[in-house]
């Protein structure tokens, strides 16, 4: 259907024709007659095209900062500002596009031309392009904020109080003072997937290679049905405040320089440098969560032995079977040693010691030393970029926090207000009511979601 002339002129552009043009002739017509009728075809093809770009252009506006309901947990101002900057970015290159389709008045006649009319063609080509990939990244954006309009938008706001939190508790006692990064991180709901972290400023393919504009967490339904496994939010924030700290490139160079040191081996050494994202985040996620952490990560990790020994050398993520035994260490260092060495003989009672299994022998022979030192240099050492602080005198969690979060846990478990314990520990809390059954799943799970949308 051709655009109509209302619609033109809502663009600012002038109808071609205020009367409806003479029928166009058959094939026997005369050939004159055909020359006649064809530079009005051509025309109205022209302008349609540039209506339709400039109409999609148009429907790929930015959000409102109340289209997504007035509600907790809506997105914040914040969040749909860095949303809506990426898109204008985007569509004023769309815009750009359209341009060069529209003819200027003293163009028109040369738009008739085979060689304009084959710029025109190209150029509709790479409009097009460019609307399906503002659209692209204009739905993405959407479904994430709608999703607080659902009956989940209660789940995701407590994550997302989670996640704050353990920003609020490295921030506020780093050794220096550091810009407050912002927005703040923000949980997104994906069925079918492990979760997952989009660290800030990370050019992501979904989003036609930008940059993130803010830390999105991605949680599975599984997870959010069981609270208790929800250390996952501890891990994948842990991932963005490495990244906001600037500790994504020191890390690794520390780690290496410290196996070097003791001599082990280069090929060892460069394994547990490609390790140092997911022990950093684990280790930091059981500074800021506890022994509850661990557990949730042993949820995780506890599958079929031939997984869990599967060693690759080139991958990021560390030995299932090692995983839990790095993790261990750090939490018989920071004071809970009974609940180190009950795990420890769980986990092997799990999984005895296999002689075909994958580790190689050059690292299962370093294993012990190296985990010390890995774990000490991740935690225990100064960094500039904590403000000379190290990691552990950050952020801590210790036994007496332990003994908040069982307090937090049987007022879990009766249905009262948790009290003052910090929003991170309350993973633990609950994990430590169902584990000793103080009420039923179900309703450690509603008391969970309701303590955390109180505060």
């Amino acid at each position: 259907m051709l655009p109509s002339a209302n619609i033109q002129k809502s663009n600012g552009y002038k109808p071609l024709r205020t009367a409806p043009p003479a029928p166009i002739p058959d094939a026997l017509a005369s050939r004159p007659a055909a020359a006649e009728i064809m530079p009005i075809i051509r025309e109205r093809f022209t302008s349609a095209q540039m209506v339709n770009i400039m109409r999609d252009a148009a429907a790929l506006r930015p959000f409102r900062t109340d289209e997504f309901g007035n509600n907790p947990a809506a997105p914040s101002s914040a969040h749909i500002k860095a949303a809506n900057e990426l898109l204008h970015r985007l569509r004023r290159q769309l815009l750009a596009w359209a341009s060069a389709i529209q003819p200027s008045n003293g163009q028109r006649d040369d738009m008739l031309s085979p060689r304009r009319q084959q710029q025109l063609l190209q150029r509709k080509e790479r409009a097009q392009a460019w609307i399906k990939l503002v659209e692209k990244v204009w739905n993405y954006y959407f479904k994430m904020f709608a999703q607080r309009q659902t009956q989940f938008g209660d789940w995701l706001l407590a994550a997302d109080r989670i996640a704050l939190d353990c920003y609020q508790a490295i921030y506020t006692n780093l050794g220096t003072p550091r810009s407050i990064p912002t927005p703040a991180p923000f949980t997104l709901m994906d069925t079918g997937l492990g979760p997952a972290t989009f660290r800030r400023g990370v050019k992501l393919t979904r989003l036609g290679k930008r940059a993130n504009p803010f830390p999105i967490v991605q949680l599975p339904y599984h997870r959010l049905v069981n609270p208790w496994t929800l250390g996952a939010v501890h891990h994948e924030v842990a991932h963005n405040i490495q990244s906001d700290l600037g500790l994504w490139q020191v890390v690794p160079q520390r780690i290496g320089q410290r196996l070097q040191q003791a001599g082990l081996p280069r090929s060892v050494i460069g394994v547990w440098m490609r390790w140092h994202k997911e022990m950093w985040a684990d280790l930091c996620g059981i500074l800021l969560g506890g022994p509850a952490i661990v557990t949730s990560l042993i949820d995780v990790l506890s599958r079929a032995p031939r997984k869990v020994w599967r060693f690759n050398p080139r991958g990021v993520h560390p030995t299932p079977y090692l995983r839990t035994l790095i993790n261990l260490e750090l939490l018989h260092r920071i004071g809970f040693q009974q609940e180190a060495a009950l795990y420890d003989q769980l986990w092997r009672r799990l999984y005895p010691q296999n002689p075909r299994r994958s580790i190689p022998p050059a690292f299962w022979q370093t294993f012990s030393q190296a985990r010390q030192l890995v774990v000490d240099t991740v935690c225990f050492q100064p960094y500039s970029q904590l403000g000379g602080k190290r990691l552990v005198d950050v952020v801590c969690f210790r036994p007496e926090h332990q003994q908040m979060t069982a307090e937090a846990a049987q007022r879990l478990a009766a249905g009262t207000d948790p009290g003052i314990v910090p929003s991170r520990f309350l993973v633990g809390a609950s994990r430590w009511a169902l584990e000793r059954e103080l009420s039923r799943p179900g309703q450690i799970t509603t008391n969970f979601y309701q303590g955390l949308l109180k505060r």
